[in-house]
């Protein structure tokens, strides 16, 4: 059996045991989805939103790049936010990195990827606004990690202040954004300490607490 076909197979035996742990969950399923989240992640294989939070099919909308970016010219990811917020009434927005990210690794030894390279050059941005702070870390997978978290910041700030999110602030939507980073080594969520239910919940983007270290 080729791996295509084993895929195939692996899915109708899932659904057949979901089908029998709950007959209604399909039916259910396929009425509306009401998430009352929107995870925006990386691409990485390693992290599935739904497997890593415990959550079942519905329950979360996605959007995955590399390095987890949010551009304020990625028409993909804002047509993802503003349908999360506009219409699916999303509750919760969550910006998740990982330890151990390639893109943000490529983007710390400015390695040459290929086209890859022009999305990557956010990621080193933000590690060029903070070089000193990376500079003064003691190994190369420290400055790694930190950087991984940096980004997570640095788009929660993009997120925060994306026409979407503000309008939504400003009509008085509920709406949090949260900043979080998954370790691939042990499986754990780390919440960065960033949430904002409006506008005046996040410090100014030069403000130090925006980026503890």
């Amino acid at each position: 059996m080729n791996p295509v076909d084993r895929l195939l197979q692996n899915n109708r035996r899932w659904a057949q045991k979901v089908q029998r742990q709950d007959p209604t969950f399909f039916k259910k399923l396929s009425r509306q989805q009401r998430p009352h989240y929107l995870w925006i992640g990386c691409s990485d294989s390693r992290v599935p939103a739904n497997q890593i939070t415990g959550l079942l099919p519905g329950d979360v909308f996605v959007h995955r790049n590399v390095a987890n970016l949010v551009v304020h010219t990625d028409l993909n990811c804002l047509s993802v936010i503003q349908f999360a917020v506009d219409v699916l009434k999303v509750k919760h927005i969550i910006v998740c990195g990982h330890y151990g990210c390639g893109g943000v690794g490529a983007a710390l030894r400015k390695d040459s990827l290929g086209l890859a390279d022009n999305w990557i050059r956010h990621v080193q941005d933000v590690a060029h606004l903070h070089r000193d702070e990376l500079s003064r870390l003691p190994t190369q997978n420290a400055r790694l990690n930190r950087l991984a978290e940096l980004n997570v910041t640095a788009q929660l700030i993009n997120l925060c202040g994306t026409t979407v999110v503000q309008s939504a602030w400003k009509r008085r939507q509920p709406l949090s954004v949260h900043g979080w980073i998954y370790g691939i080594a042990d499986g754990i969520i780390k919440d960065l300490g960033l949430s904002a239910r409006g506008p005046g919940d996040l410090p100014a983007p030069g403000d130090r607490r925006l980026f503890p270290g």
